[in-house]
């Protein structure tokens, strides 16, 4: 169910738990602002999930909030998964869904990573 993404975090949600230990993930890449991990549930041939580390609701929040050193650690963080899974070339597509109408069901900042295949239009037309 997406979620409002001007809700106060919630460190119950999943990604707070993985980042607690809590909840086992499949790690592919960590630093002191972000960790990723695959996607349970891959809806590509390479599905992977890059989350901050500060208890950010969305992209929102995050970027009204974060100190400078941490966007940019969290941006140079999904570059490097990419690199790192072998994306940059053929290309790939990052997604952060946002809020009710982004289809938001996490209330922790994410980006999708997905690649190993050609992906088509952005949208449905």
């Amino acid at each position: 169910m997406p979620i409002d993404a001007t809700q106060p975090y919630d460190d119950q949600n999943i990604f707070a738990k993985i980042l607690r230990g809590e909840i086992p993930s499949k790690r592919v890449y960590e630093d002191d602002f972000a960790i990723a991990f695959h996607d349970i549930n891959p809806q590509a041939p390479t599905h992977l999930l890059v989350i901050p580390r500060g208890a950010y609701v969305s992209w929102d929040d995050f970027s009204a909030r974060a100190p400078d050193a941490e966007i940019a650690g969290f941006i140079r963080a999904v570059g490097a998964v990419a690199r790192a899974a072998g994306l940059v070339e053929p290309g790939y597509r990052l997604l952060a869904n946002i809020g009710q109408h982004g289809n938001q069901e996490v209330p922790h900042l994410h980006v999708h990573v997905f690649g190993g295949r050609p992906f088509g239009p952005m949208l449905a037309r």
